[in-house]
């Protein structure tokens, strides 16, 4: 059975962006031309999803956000408030004989977020990095290099400093292996790349 998004009024949703069933778009929120959101996505008050940003299922960006395009959203990605996804890597407003820019004299780069990653309030992601699946970007970080799945990352630049798994929780190192408290699973660590092993 289809449901249907859900805009408040003061928000402003572009005739050619396609909303998912059940997603909603609240106060002040603007969701450009040509975005694709997925099903059940909740979209903040103020946040701004740009011109053909796509997102996947259960998506939630949180107030104030700003989703630059082309990011690429995975499904179950969190967007802190008043998180970043930059899309352009030598900005500048003007040219060097000081025209101002236009459309044509730059070229849009996106941020690609993996499925289930989370990037914390206030977070900086500049263009055209990957954060792999499951990935948690710690409050206020500014991600300069791609950052791997499960990692945590922290800081000025960004630095992994842990893991985490897919409950969000820092994975404990354990008997050579790294354990969720949360939910038991079992990972193990090889050349920089967290795999799932199996659950407890």
């Amino acid at each position: 059975m289809s449901r249907a998004p859900i805009v408040q009024s003061s928000a402003d949703v572009s005739e050619s962006a396609r909303l998912g069933d059940g997603t909603h778009v609240w106060h002040l929120a603007q969701v450009r031309e040509g975005a694709r959101l997925g099903a059940d996505c909740n979209i903040g008050r103020g946040a701004y999803i740009g011109p053909d940003v796509v997102l996947g299922d259960g998506c939630k960006v949180q107030n104030y956000a700003l989703v630059y395009e082309p990011a690429r959203l995975g499904d179950g990605v969190f967007i802190g408030p008043a998180a970043v996804l930059t899309n352009d890597e030598f900005p500048r407003a003007v040219n060097p004989d000081g025209s101002p820019k236009s459309a044509e004299d730059w070229h849009a780069v996106g941020v690609t977020i993996g499925i289930g990653a989370s990037i914390g309030a206030r977070a900086v992601c500049i263009a055209p990095v990957t954060v792999g699946a499951w990935a948690l970007v710690a409050a206020g970080a500014v991600v300069t290099k791609d950052v791997p799945a499960h990692a945590l990352v922290v800081g000025v630049p960004a630095r992994r400093v842990g893991w985490v798994g897919r409950a969000g929780r820092p994975l404990e190192a354990i008997g050579g292996e790294w354990i969720c408290p949360s939910t038991g699973e079992h990972y193990v660590e090889a050349d920089g790349v967290l795999t799932l092993t199996a659950d407890e």
